[in-house]
């Protein structure tokens, strides 16, 4: 592996300086290195901070390049699910496809790490699964993936689908996804009960939507604690969206915050314009590990997101109404440090020693970074440049 030194970068908005790295790691930071043998960017001031995390989002939905989809389906929840299953073979839909020209966009923007719920239904099976499992492959260098065997269409209402869940985890997907035990199942216990014993048998970690609103979430994410207890899967199970901490109710939420950081289950969240949602400084304040993600992009669902974690930075902001320069910051670290936490990725970080996992952004400031937004200047993936100017290198299909 080439050593890169890049020049010219200001770590976290610091004062100017150059950085070595060496075998993926960063293992010099001061002015005027030497290192004849080394292949040399100039950063031109940008700030280096630790790379962006997408922590929340569905690689195998996205439609990017294949023109405007006409949504007729509008907001509703079961509607939009059942109608995407319909629309990918409608579509022709190719998931290694699409998932690669969301992961390439994603890594251009400045993420190296996903974490990917991919659909495992009984009408279309596997599919998806293979075809992001054959992204993850071609995109090792570029971007590292987890994924996330997800019953989108539901679990106890659709026989056969923990079959299908089963394969998938031997497939090497990386956790179990659950999905609305209440609102979607009906059946919280028996939802419940297959995630977890999915789980146990593969040994793997879990990932669960938690749509589910006020005290009917929160009767939800009580049953999940539970679990989390009894099994022993403490810091193995993250809860996705959850909404119901978003409720008026402090009292109700302040215990539930309690209990979620005593067993270690992180939150990731979305920010979401149209609901309320976990409030940033009460998960962190809790002790709680927190990440974010862009949800779907371009999708049957709808057309607002976009691949780039810099401008979820922005809207996880101003949902918390943070207007400070500091909490700009923290909104900041959520979407890059803090998902890297919940994804078990150590060493993500600008300092010595840590993994040259690297965005590059233009600003003053880290608060005026987020503020402007991207382009992010340069990607860097283990002291390799994968994105410039918010493109990647690697040309999408």
């Amino acid at each position: 592996m080439t050593d890169l030194l890049i020049r010219n970068l200001r770590p976290m908005g610091a004062a100017t300086t150059d950085m070595l790295i060496r075998e993926g790691r960063i293992v010099k930071m001061m002015p005027g290195i030497d290192a004849p043998d080394a292949a040399i960017e100039d950063a031109k001031g940008a700030i280096a901070i630790p790379a962006l995390v997408e922590a929340h989002t569905h690689l195998d939905k996205t439609l990017m390049g294949m023109g405007w989809y006409e949504n007729a389906i509008g907001a509703d929840l079961r509607g939009m699910i059942d109608n995407e299953r319909a629309e990918r073979r409608r579509l022709n839909h190719d998931p290694h496809r699409q998932s690669m020209r969301h992961a390439l966009a994603l890594a251009g923007n400045g993420v190296t790490h996903i974490r990917s719920h991919v659909d495992v239904d009984t009408d279309n099976g596997l599919a998806a699964m293979k075809g992001v499992l054959k992204t993850r492959d071609a995109l090792r260098d570029v971007v590292e993936i987890e994924i996330v065997a997800f019953p989108q269409s539901g679990l106890m209402i659709r026989p056969g689908t923990a079959e299908l869940l089963d394969e998938a985890l031997a497939m090497g997907a990386d956790l179990v996804g659950g999905l609305d035990p209440c609102g979607i199942d009906h059946d919280p216990k028996g939802h419940l009960d297959t995630i977890f014993g999915l789980a146990e048998k593969h040994g793997k970690g879990i990932d669960i939507h938690l749509h589910e609103a006020r005290q009917l979430g929160a009767f939800s994410m009580e049953l999940i604690l539970e679990r989390t207890r009894a099994l022993g899967m403490k810091g193995k199970v993250a809860i996705s969206h959850a909404f119901c901490l978003g409720m008026e109710d402090w009292n109700r939420t302040q215990a539930l915050l309690e209990a979620l950081a005593d067993q270690d289950v992180a939150i990731l969240t979305t920010g979401a314009p149209s609901i309320e949602v976990p409030a940033v400084k009460r998960v962190l304040g809790a002790g709680i590990r927190m990440g974010a993600g862009c949800d779907g992009v371009l999708d049957t669902w709808n057309p607002w997101n976009r691949p780039d974690m810099l401008d979820r930075v922005r809207i996880v902001a101003q949902k918390n109404n943070m207007r400070s320069d500091v909490d700009l910051a923290l909104a900041l670290e959520v979407c890059s440090t803090g998902g890297a936490a919940v994804m078990g990725v150590t060493g993500h970080g600008v300092a010595l020693g840590s993994n040259a996992d690297l965005a590059f952004v233009n600003g003053e400031t880290l608060a005026e970074a987020v503020a402007v937004g991207g382009p992010v200047a340069l990607t860097v993936k283990a002291g390799r440049i994968t994105g410039r100017a918010g493109q990647p290198l690697m040309e999408a299909p």
